[in-house]
């Protein structure tokens, strides 16, 4: 590539052709080398080409995780239906590539991709939601959207998709997402809770892969499980206040003083308190469970996104668009949930998807020291309390929860850039 780059300025087809070899780096596992192999064949990399390209990594990395379970005694009762399935999605995910490559252009696609689209889109209920962002931005060309709107599709998804690390942050939490639905189907749940005294502490091996807990728990089936707790309550920890703090804000920046000033003093004495203390001690008055969890962490952090807010419809308030729609006519109510808040989501956005991480290490957090969900239930928090006490003898068993708990949060972050450069106007 260096050569080609250095006598012609772009690499040649010899070249490209051999990614076709590097995609052998899949039977190894390499995601990294396999993306860079499919970045190279393709010379011409559309927006559809790149949500393709994860789309069926995505559904080969859970194949082949969930083909762990081949070695264990025994497995879910689905698990040969569930894995039937997946091969057979992950066959139309390649036939969707194949077509992508071929028809998809950049502002348009054939008609009869509408009905691709609309199985690809089905496709997503397993939580690969690279499907329903190729199946909705197919769907968008094939029938003949909007221009202007397939052009701000393009840009924005443009600007991600040239950020690798925005990327492969993406691909982690999707896979993540995508294993925490398929799990219920293709991993027996008995392995994760149940007790097995006569497998305790075992050490990685094909049967046990991250090796038993001293419960002779699978950590492994542990981590897989436990990744759904901290997906629904970052999610959740971070909607809730998204919207409240969203709606306060809101109604404190359109409005006169008197109702700013009330609703933000209110706020400051809300955000003077630190967010883990308050969780701490609301945790502490209910009761240790997961929605109550949920509801500790969304209220120390509805203020901050009430500031965000605020400081956004301040600034779209003055624009020209708000005193025309105020010229006609129109009421506070619809300027404001019609107009100013629309165009104030890109900053909220931007600061959810970096603050989801925060929420998943405040639930890992308060989990190990035992006021997060309940100790039985597999949560990485709770798997990396118990691998703590093994540091020495069984260091595996916090190494592989706490490696879980930094590529999650590290992921949300890398797409939390991506996503700030693409709707930033200011970056432009």
């Amino acid at each position: 590539m260096k050569k080609d780059l250095l006598n012609t300025s772009e690499i040649q087809q010899a070249t490209r052709r051999l990614g076709y070899v590097q995609l052998i780096s899949l039977l190894s596992g390499n995601i990294f080398a396999a993306a860079f192999a499919f970045n190279l064949i393709n010379q011409r990399k559309t927006v559809e080409y790149t949500f393709a390209v994860y789309m069926l990594l995505t559904q080969l990395a859970v194949i082949a995780i969930s083909s762990v379970n081949l070695f264990k005694p025994y497995v879910s009762d689905t698990f040969l239906l569930a894995m039937g399935s997946l091969l057979i999605i992950a066959l139309f995910h390649l036939l969707v590539l194949i077509l992508t490559i071929n028809f998809v252009k950049e502002y348009e696609a054939p008609k009869w991709m509408t009905i691709v689209a609309l199985f690809l889109i089905a496709t997503a209920v397993t939580g690969n939601l690279f499907a329903l962002l190729l199946g909705w931005s197919i769907l968008m060309k094939s029938r003949g959207f909007d221009s202007s709107r397939l052009l701000k599709w393009n840009v924005m998804w443009e600007k991600i998709t040239w950020n690798s690390t925005a990327v492969l942050g993406m691909f982690f939490i999707l896979l993540m997402l995508t294993i925490s639905v398929t799990s219920r189907f293709t991993f027996d749940y008995t392995l994760a809770v149940e007790n097995n005294y006569g497998a305790t502490l075992q050490t990685p091996s094909l049967e046990y892969p991250f090796g038993t807990d001293n419960f002779g728990r699978d950590v492994f089936s542990r981590i897989v499980f436990g990744a759904r707790i901290s997906l629904l309550v970052g999610f959740a920890a971070t909607i809730l206040p998204g919207i409240i703090g969203g709606f306060l804000g809101a109604i404190a920046g359109y409005y006169s003083n008197r109702v700013d000033n009330w609703i933000m003093r209110l706020l400051d004495i809300l955000y003077s308190i630190p967010g883990i203390l308050l969780a701490i001690a609301i945790i502490a008055a209910f009761g240790a469970n997961t929605v109550n969890l949920i509801i500790a962490l969304s209220v120390g952090a509805i203020p901050t996104y009430a500031r965000t807010m605020r400081a956004n419809v301040l600034m779209v308030s003055n624009y020209d668009f708000v005193d025309s729609a105020k010229a006609l006519g129109a009421s506070d109510f619809s300027i404001l949930f019609k107009q100013v808040v629309p165009n104030s989501l890109a900053p909220m956005i931007v600061k959810s998807t970096l603050t989801i991480g925060g929420a998943v290490i405040a639930t890992s957090s308060l989990s190990y020291l035992g006021l997060g969900v309940e100790p039985h239930i597999p949560e990485w928090g709770n798997i990396l309390k118990v691998g703590s006490t093994y540091l020495e003898s069984n260091s595996y068993l916090a190494i592989f929860p706490g490696l879980a708990i930094i590529l999650l949060v590290l992921s949300f972050n890398f797409l939390g850039d991506g996503l700030r450069d693409a709707l930033d106007p200011k970056l432009d």
